[in-house]
């Protein structure tokens, strides 16, 4: 029996001893965990709902002590504003971010060739390309590519760029290869007005900035700004603009292992080695901005609050239609504040609306209502401040908005018209004409009729005897004069 306690002791030891040499062997032959990499796929426009998403991904993963967060992109472009918030929590994160261009096929424009530059690690699969980041000023035409490029807004936060525009500060870019439109080539240099000028400077001066802090080839990153020229994988590698190219995932961070990489101004060694990876997906926040700063569902939400609000406010008291009218207007005005819009577009859409309620409150036979619903249209139409493919409003949305609220126009002045031919059917007025019935014999002309429903004394000057039917000739007070029904009316 004095063995058994033994025997217990050199178990738990032995247990002790191997749990210590598992975990010896999960940490590396270093001592160190495996390398935490969070991993996000991107493959869609930058937008807020994106840069919301990235930045606190990065935030998270800076808060959880991760190693490395990898951006696997593949983006058209995207708004500027979006972009500019992304790059800026690049710059200051703690944790290196590496931009991984992929699957074969994609492709980093625009706001995308922003970002790889921005990133501590610049990596593409084959078969990619990045480029076409031309800015042009935004509502200057040609901001979309005409052979499927990618444009992006270019918006400059200070008074030196797009922010003089006394707009939004948003510029457009766009890849214009092969047709000779872009902004930097001689044929428009001499045409380019100053501001396009300042646009373009300011993105030069951008992108020359992060390639000279990742050291990588800033000529050709002006390049990509004045000539949108665009590089494949493989030339980008060549001409040092990006760090790694890659077949997978796994052998981009094999790569990107023992590389040195500055990090906030601190230079850090990259061990990923061994490593961890843990793949971040959308949450519901995400998806529900991303659902709502659709232009288009922005719109819809935005009309749907307004026409809730107009008929809460004709129909006092029925209350579904001003609670779902007010939280659509809130979200939908949330969404747009997010967007690059037209303050005049929305101006007029506003002014369309109340010109369209004051035709119904008080008809002026159609003034009033065309002239709204021509406003609705236009500031329609202008209300996306952009040319960025994807952030416009479905023309099928406008045209349908517009036609439902011309004929809801239309509807009211034809009820208003009715209105007016209608022979009265209330007050003293609409009694005249009506038949009422004697309850009792008359006494000296004066007698008590029943008319629709109610008792009214009433005066004749024919004899009138209980049962008799009468008509009301006129309404004085509360008092009828009334005449038998078989006399004429003199």
């Amino acid at each position: 029996m004095r063995r058994l306690p033994r025997l217990v002791s050199l178990l738990l030891l032995f247990a002790g001893a191997l749990l210590l040499s598992v975990q010896a062997q999960e940490a590396g032959d270093d001592g160190r965990a495996p390398a935490d990499v969070r991993v996000m796929t991107i493959q869609e426009a930058i937008g807020p709902a994106v840069s919301d998403w990235f930045l606190r991904t990065l935030a998270d993963a800076e808060a959880q002590g991760a190693d490395l967060l990898v951006v696997e992109l593949d983006t058209p472009g995207g708004l500027s504003k979006s972009m500019r918030d992304m790059i800026q929590g690049i710059l200051s994160s703690k944790v290196p971010v590496a931009t991984y261009v992929t699957p074969r096929g994609a492709r980093a424009a625009s706001a995308g060739t922003y970002l790889l530059y921005a990133s501590h690690v610049a990596a593409m699969a084959p078969a990619t390309n990045l480029g076409s980041a031309t800015p042009v000023q935004i509502g200057g035409g040609g901001g979309q590519d005409e052979g499927g490029g990618s444009p992006f807004s270019l918006q400059a936060d200070d008074g030196a760029a797009a922010g003089d525009t006394g707009k939004d500060g948003t510029a457009e870019g766009a890849s214009e290869e092969g047709d000779g439109a872009s902004a930097g080539q001689s044929g428009d240099a001499g045409n380019a007005s100053a501001m396009e000028k300042k646009v373009i400077n300011d993105a030069v001066a951008y992108i020359r900035g992060l390639a000279e802090l990742r050291g990588r080839n800033a000529d050709w990153a002006e390049q990509a700004v004045r000539e949108a020229v665009n590089l494949s994988s493989s030339a980008a590698l060549e001409k040092n603009v990006i760090d790694i190219r890659a077949d997978s995932l796994e052998d981009m961070l094999a790569q990107a292992d023992a590389m040195e990489v500055d990090v906030d101004g601190v230079m850090q060694t990259l061990t990923l080695a061994d490593h961890r990876i843990s793949r971040i997906q959308k949450d519901w926040r995400t998806e529900f901005l991303t659902v709502i700063t659709d232009p288009s569902v922005a719109y819809i939400l935005m009309l749907v609050g307004i026409y809730g609000l107009i008929l809460e406010f004709y129909n006092p008291g029925m209350g579904v239609p001003g609670v779902v009218g007010a939280i659509c207007l809130l979200v939908g005005l949330y969404a747009l504040q997010m967007l690059p819009i037209s303050y005049v577009g929305l101006a007029l859409m506003l002014l369309g609306i109340g010109l369209m309620v004051v035709e119904a409150v008080s008809p002026s036979f159609g003034i009033l209502g065309v002239g709204g619903a021509v406003a609705f249209v236009i500031g329609s139409v202008m209300l996306m401040d952009t040319d960025l493919p994807g952030y416009q409003i479905a023309m099928p949305v406008i045209a349908a908005f517009s036609v439902s609220t011309f004929l809801i126009m239309v509807l009211v002045l034809r009820m208003a018209l009715q209105s007016t031919r209608k022979a009265v059917v209330s007050g003293s007025e609409g009694m005249q004409g009506t038949t009422a019935v004697a309850i009792r014999d008359f006494d000296g002309g004066v007698g008590w009729v029943r008319v629709l429903g109610e008792i009214w004394q009433a005066h004749s000057a024919d004899p009138v005897r209980e049962g008799d039917v009468v008509v009301i000739q006129n309404v004085e007070g509360l008092k009828l004069t009334v005449r038998s029904e078989g006399q004429s009316n003199d």
